[in-house]
């Protein structure tokens, strides 16, 4: 792909995230969406690769789907209270539409089954583009109508995403796949928050993209995508190894890393909102996360050791733009609890 497609095609990206987010107007949000997911079906599918063929295809069919539901949806609110704002949002059916619909467009369990499937045959930098930049319109969209949204829906298809991401990330081999279900529950977490807090929420978003940026630059940088490529990371860059290790687990949210800080903060909202089952639900399913990136972390620290691997070494790679941009984005992401008094709501 030629760079001025490449650039014109990043640029509707960031034009489409843009209206949506500064909109008010649903026909304006709508056409934003679409512009966005129309300029990423040639990003995932520039390969030709069959696997990336199919799965710009699906991207394609389950997003125009949820745009046709959140074009119904308020058409019908329209028809109901005679207005186009975003945020009135009265009518009860259009609202509990509304809500699955930004759910297919996030992700979230049970319209979830798309996710694994499309980040499995784009690349990582592809991958990158739809766990970060592709939720942030949607989630504008659920952010400006929270407290307009169905709240049972919404917390109902939130604890499900949490449970179905750690559960579905347990017996993957392919890391693509283990990022997808980390998505799904950590957007599970950002559901069920959000209409308790939105701040929270927000926060939320902000950490997982600040975490979840290195991570994939790390392992765009080094080659690898399956579990058996971790024991060779340190035979490619020594230093990236345990950065990495440190960028998977501060992702599962263990402590002291800055991954347990919105989970910190959400579980002490539900409690003082008296949803202890709530709460102990999702801390309980939050393990499930935890386990499979201690997994990876295992396999990354066999390379940690004073023999690391009996393979052969690969060549040593050159310094690039994902190391640059990894070693800018990568200090937030592990060093960020410390500010968690100054980040209460």
């Amino acid at each position: 792909m030629s760079p001025m497609i490449t650039s014109i095609l990043i640029l509707s990206l960031a034009t489409g995230t843009i209206i949506t987010m500064a909109s008010f107007h649903w026909l304006l949000a709508w056409m934003g969406l679409e512009l966005n997911t129309l300029a990423i079906l040639p990003i995932i599918s520039k390969s030709h690769h069959p696997r990336a063929t199919e799965a710009s295809t699906k991207y394609f069919l389950t997003q125009a789907a949820a745009s046709a539901l959140i074009l119904f949806s308020s058409v019908m609110n329209a028809q109901a209270t005679g207005q186009w704002s975003i945020l009135q949002l009265e009518d009860p059916l259009a609202q509990t539409l509304l809500t699955v619909a930004l759910a297919m467009k996030l992700g979230l369990a049970p319209t979830h089954f798309w996710l694994p499937e499309v980040l499995q045959g784009s690349s990582f930098k592809t991958g990158l583009i739809i766990i970060t930049w592709q939720k942030l319109a949607p989630m504008t969209l659920l952010l400006l109508t929270w407290n307009q949204a169905s709240m049972l829906t919404l917390t109902m298809m939130g604890s499900l995403s949490v449970v179905v991401g750690g559960l579905g990330g347990l017996n993957q081999t392919q890391l693509r796949k283990v990022i997808a279900f980390s998505s799904i529950a950590h957007l599970g977490w950002m559901a069920t928050i959000i209409t308790k807090s939105n701040k929270l929420a927000l926060l939320n978003l902000t950490m997982y993209i600040l975490i979840s940026t290195p991570m994939m630059l790390s392992l765009t940088f080094s080659s690898t995508k399956t579990t058996q490529d971790l024991t060779t990371t340190w035979t490619t860059s020594p230093m990236l190894a345990p950065l990495t290790m440190m960028t998977l687990l501060s992702l599962g949210g263990l402590p002291p890393l800055s991954g347990f800080m919105p989970k910190w903060l959400a579980l002490e909202e539900l409690l003082a909102q008296n949803m202890t089952p709530l709460a102990t639900m999702l801390a309980m399913s939050t393990l499930l996360s935890l386990f499979f990136y201690l997994r990876l972390s295992y396999s990354l620290s066999m390379t940690l050791s004073p023999n690391p691997t009996k393979t052969s070494s690969k060549w040593r790679l050159k310094p690039n733009t994902s190391a640059l941009l990894l070693s800018i984005a990568l200090p937030p992401s592990i060093l960020a609890l410390p500010l968690t008094p100054l980040m209460k709501p």
